[in-house]
């Protein structure tokens, strides 16, 4: 009986509290700026959250620096409940296992919340580029002997290392035009003043729909409904190259658990959603629920792929 007493306490206190919480807008921090996949899939996730939360989550874009100076803003801030972290999960393990000194860790700094799903990457070029597919991109960037400019979402990012493993693979070289997420390096690319990039189906598909970009292949494990024309790199020949772009929540470390379950809680309700799944894949977003237990194994085992994989191809960003 005396067991049965102090839990029915611990949990009504919990309860308490977890009603208490939030009594003023949360914040909600992103390393990469707005326009992109990363703030579309943060922004229709914050609008329902907030609702569910009875307070605005505010969307705050901190890009820069392979996502670490908003890694880090995340990292430091009171860990309150009133500010998480929309982490684009795979760019800040690559970024981890990439910079010399990172300021912040996933893994030390922050508490897992939820996995929120992913969303593919391509390979693309300026359609002025006399190339339809893989075969005739690698025999005409190596027809430039390294005179052509690539873009990336930015030094350490994805993007980035993509396109690094992609010019190993095939045996050649350019210039790497970093850019501060895929808003700014778009229009560039449009105006072919970089030849490539690896970019989200999100941020690229208006400009492939409108015929300014043209796809090559998708950098992912299986094609894109938005797609079903354009091959993954493994089909079109290049095997091994497929990733799992993840997306995922997290909050400063001693964030109190009440807030992590109830955030965690109201997350799930949102992914699994019918209605917001279905508007997320028309815009090639694939949600997918994990909770904080598996999402703490999830960044463990992504840090140790990508840090493998860095090593190997040794890249390094000071």
């Amino acid at each position: 009986m005396l067991s049965l007493s102090l839990t029915a306490g611990f949990s009504s206190q919990v309860y308490a509290a977890d009603a208490d919480w939030p009594k003023k807008p949360i914040v909600a921090i992103l390393t990469f700026p707005a326009g992109g996949s990363t703030d579309v899939f943060a922004r229709a996730v914050a609008a329902p959250l907030g609702e569910a939360l009875g307070q605005s989550v505010i969307i705050e874009n901190k890009p820069g620096a392979g996502g670490m100076i908003g890694l880090q803003a995340a990292a430091k801030a009171a860990p309150d409940g009133y500010t998480i972290h929309i982490s684009a999960l795979t760019n800040q393990t690559i970024s981890q296992a990439l910079f010399t000194n990172p300021p912040a860790d996933l893994r030390k700094d922050f508490a897992p919340v939820a996995q929120l799903g992913s969303i593919p990457h391509l390979l693309e070029v300026n359609p002025t580029v006399p190339a339809k597919n893989l075969t005739e991109l690698i025999a005409f960037i190596k027809s430039k002997n390294g005179n052509f400019n690539y873009a990336s979402q930015g030094n350490g990012s994805l993007s980035h290392l993509e396109a690094i493993l992609f010019m190993q693979r095939i045996g050649a070289t350019g210039t790497h035009i970093p850019y501060k997420g895929s808003s700014f390096a778009l229009p560039d690319l449009i105006a072919g003043n970089t030849l490539m990039m690896f970019d989200s189906v999100t941020a690229s598909l208006p400009h492939i729909q409108s015929g300014k970009l043209r796809p090559i292949a998708i950098a992912a494990s299986e094609r894109t409904p938005l797609m079903p024309t354009v091959p993954t790199l493994g089909q079109d020949g290049m095997k091994s190259f497929d990733v799992e772009n993840l997306y995922a929540v997290y909050v400063p470390k001693g964030t109190p658990s009440y807030v992590v379950a109830r955030l965690e809680r109201e997350i799930r309700k949102i992914l699994t959603n019918p209605d917001f799944k279905a508007r997320m894949a028309n815009q090639g977003i694939h949600p997918q629920f994990e909770n904080a237990d598996r999402l703490a194994e999830i960044t463990t085992t992504e840090h140790n792929k990508w840090e493998k994989i860095v090593k190997a191809a040794n890249v390094k960003v000071d």
